[in-house]
């Protein structure tokens, strides 16, 4: 298996994890001092100016938004990887709300991810 396409592997992962709102299966895929960058963090947390860093910070953004939207759900659309990141594509869905077009980079290295960053449609 490439480098490529075990980085897509841990996406599908972070997919699977994510929507099972399986906390512990998806900050098992992040280096402890890993970094994450949200335009909602920004909105939500300004004093964060959009980002966290550490399990515990991503552990608490996550559980909040589990708590928040018990309906949320990612639809992944695409992949695309290299040896460095993966980007992925996916459709954000909240019952009664519209659909959102989101891509995300993770970076990995040596199989966890060390920083995230999402951009929004």
């Amino acid at each position: 298996m490439t480098v490529s396409q075990l980085h897509t592997q841990i996406a599908e992962q972070w997919f699977e994890a994510f929507n099972a709102q399986d906390l512990e299966a998806l900050l098992s895929l992040y280096a402890h001092d890993a970094r994450h960058f949200s335009p909602k963090l920004k909105i939500r947390q300004p004093e964060t100016e959009g980002w966290v860093k550490g399990k515990n910070a991503l552990s608490a953004w996550w559980l909040d938004s589990f708590e928040r939207l018990p309906t949320l759900q990612y639809i992944p659309t695409s992949f695309t990887a290299n040896n460095e990141r993966v980007i992925m594509e996916y459709i954000r869905k909240v019952s009664g709300e519209a659909d959102m077009m989101i891509a995300e980079v993770l970076e990995i290295k040596e199989g966890l991810i060390v920083a995230s960053r999402v951009y929004h449609a």
